[in-house]
């Protein structure tokens, strides 16, 4: 990147807690127009759970989100502009099974967007041709593998053309012979200059192709730090320790 960063997404003191267990704990960050950031930690840290605050699936207790200035909240006018520039992928897919793969694709611009349906056919074979389904357009979500499927819900993503895609370990459900065939796919979004907030245990991807790494602990961002940085030069024991697991 060039300049200096252009925040995108700010959270501030933001706290969640389900019953009496709190998953995340006053977090503050900044995700920046043009970077990829990448969320490791252990199970339960909080990763997830900070994707779904930002697009306003689980509400926050307290502190502050904001999305391009905009504080997100209940306000449904203003959420649903902010959901439509903020796409999300899944660990599990969730394409509509009485859907073909095309009509998968342009459901939301032709509803939300109002896209006649010419154009918006147009426009989501150009991102099947993009993530490699061009030729299954007319499969159904069965016919196809689970890799082949979280393609098609990036494509479905990528249709509403927003500013920032999430990706709540979108790799986690597959196979492992299916898993490098999306993170090719995230790595040419990346490449492209696509903002990016990717929660994973994919090691290998982060060191590649983030800009920085989080790692989450126990609801806390307990380390924030280029990957150069943060898998040569680990900053304690706990994140030595966790990085020796996943490699």
């Amino acid at each position: 990147m060039t300049g200096q960063p252009m925040p995108f997404i700010v959270a501030e003191r933001v706290c969640k807690s389900f019953g009496a267990h709190q998953v995340l704990r006053a977090v503050s960050t900044v995700f920046n127009t043009g970077e990829v950031t990448v969320i490791i930690g252990a199970s339960g840290s909080g990763k997830s759970t900070l994707l779904r605050a930002i697009n306003r699936l689980e509400p926050h207790d307290s502190g502050r989100i904001t999305i391009d200035g905009v504080e997100v909240g209940d306000d449904l006018p203003t959420l649903q502009k902010q959901r439509s520039e903020v796409g999300m992928v899944f660990q599990q897919f969730n394409l509509f099974g009485h859907m073909c793969v095309l009509d998968n694709v342009t459901l939301a611009p032709r509803r939300i967007r109002r896209t006649p349906r010419r154009a918006a056919n147009e426009q989501a074979i150009a991102l099947l041709r993009r993530v490699g389904m061009h030729e299954h357009a007319h499969k159904y979500p069965w016919q196809l593998s689970g890799g082949q499927q979280q393609r098609v819900a990036i494509a479905r993503a990528l249709a509403m053309q927003p500013k920032v895609m999430l990706f709540d370990e979108p790799t986690s459900a597959l196979d492992p012979e299916m898993v490098q065939e999306v993170l090719d796919v995230m790595r040419e979004l990346a490449h492209g200059g696509m903002t990016m907030v990717v929660v994973t245990h994919e090691m290998g991807f982060a060191r590649e192709v983030a800009d920085r790494v989080l790692f989450f602990d126990q609801g806390c961002i307990a380390h924030d730090a280029p990957p150069d940085e943060f898998f040569n030069h680990p900053a304690n024991d706990r994140i030595r320790a966790f990085i020796g697991r996943m490699a």
